[in-house]
Formats: C-alpha cells, sequence, structure tokens
C-alpha cells in the first residue's frame, strides 16, 4: 500500500514535535491577537495513526464533524486538517470569539470564518515552519470549511494519500481561554515528497 516509509523515526517524530509546539503557540497567539481574547494551548500531543483509522478517532464514519481542510503545494505537498464534533466545533467558536457556551447553535457567518482562520493560522504556521527546517519552499491553498459525515470527508485525503502513506501525523492540544477548553485534533498528511524531506533528517 505505501510506496516509501511513514515518518516514525524517534529522530524525525522528535522535529515534529519541536514544529508542532512552535506552530500550535504561534497559531494561537495570532487568534488572541485577532479576537482579542487571552487564548492558550496545552503541549501538543504528537501521535501516528493510519490513515483509515481516522473516523474512529472522532466518533465514527457516520459521525457529523466539522473538517477545515487545507492543502500544502511546492516543495513540501500534502494536505493539513482540523477536525472535530459538530457541537465541539460550535464551542469552539463561542470560545474563541468570548462568547457564552451555548450562544452558537449553527455553523454560519462569522463562525465559520473563525474556525477557518484557526485552521489557517496552525497550518500555516506548522508548514512554513517545516519548510524552514528542511530548506524547502511552500504555500498554502485557502481554508474550506466542510459540515458532513466524517466517513465522507476522510473520502478527499483517501483519494489522494492511500497509494503514498500508511500513517497520518496526529498533532492533538487543548485550546483554552480562562477556565474553557477545547480538545482540537490536526491531521497532517505528507505527499512522498514531504516523507522524502523528513526521511532525509534521520540520515
Amino acid at each position: 500500500m505505501s510506496t516509501t516509509s511513514d515518518p516514525v523515526d524517534p529522530q524525525v517524530k522528535a522535529f515534529i514535535q519541536k514544529i508542532a509546539s512552535e506552530g500550535i503557540h504561534h497559531a494561537v497567539g495570532g487568534l488572541s491577537d485577532m479576537v482579542g481574547e487571552n487564548l492558550t494551548a496545552a503541549e501538543p500531543r504528537i501521535s501516528f495513526v493510519p490513515l483509515l483509522e481516522i473516523p474512529y478517532q472522532v466518533g465514527g464514519p457516520e459521525n457529523e464533524v466539522v473538517g477545515i481542510y487545507l492543502r500544502a503545494i511546492g516543495d513540501l505537498p500534502g494536505q493539513f486538517m482540523l477536525i472535530m464534533p459538530y457541537i465541539k466545533a460550535l464551542e469552539m467558536i463561542d470560545m474563541i470569539l468570548g462568547e457564552p457556551r451555548g450562544t452558537t447553535t449553527e455553523l454560519e457567518g462569522m463562525g465559520r470564518s473563525a474556525l477557518a482562520e484557526v485552521g489557517n493560522l496552525t497550518g500555516a504556521y506548522f508548514l512554513n515552519a517545516l519548510a524552514a527546517a528542511t530548506n524547502r519552499t511552500t504555500t498554502l491553498t485557502p481554508p474550506a470549511v466542510m459540515f458532513d459525515m466524517v466517513g465522507a470527508i476522510l473520502n478527499i485525503i483517501v483519494a489522494g494519500a492511500l497509494d503514498i502513506v500508511e500513517n497520518v501525523v496526529v498533532i492533538g492540544t487543548n485550546i483554552q481561554q480562562g477556565n474553557r477548553e477545547v480538545q482540537a485534533d490536526f491531521w497532517y498528511v505528507p505527499d512522498i515528497q514531504a516523507l522524502q524531506a523528513f526521511n532525509d533528517l534521520s540520515q
């Protein structure tokens, strides 16, 4: 199934952990400035999960989720997505907009834009840091916010990745504002050129 080895070398994993930590904290700092609220993030947890197990990480293939999807192009092509259960996505909107829990009941307007910016900032900081560390260049497509069953969203990722990788990088963190927090899981699926760049680090 895989045409090259996945980046699970300990040195590569440590590298991704460092980049993810920097990316998450920079992104949350950017969100704090954007919304005028002091947001923080827990130290990211890095794991490698089989691609086809993604649905079961968020409640099963028929569970309704929100996905914020970005595509990286250039020297480090790949896919980056924030996937959250629908209710958790609404909670995150309330938190980053400084609204009481339960204020947002539908995914629309300003809330959709806020989630797009969460995905955009996090993806940009993470992938730009990867590019700088590997002496490559990359560009992100604009974020797309989707609301569907997780199986349908997974099809978007699988269509371009199943013959390249077996595992995806999962970056888990908790975004906090005061005594409120929402878990956020970011999924990074590198293409073959990106995998080669990571494997070069362990040589």
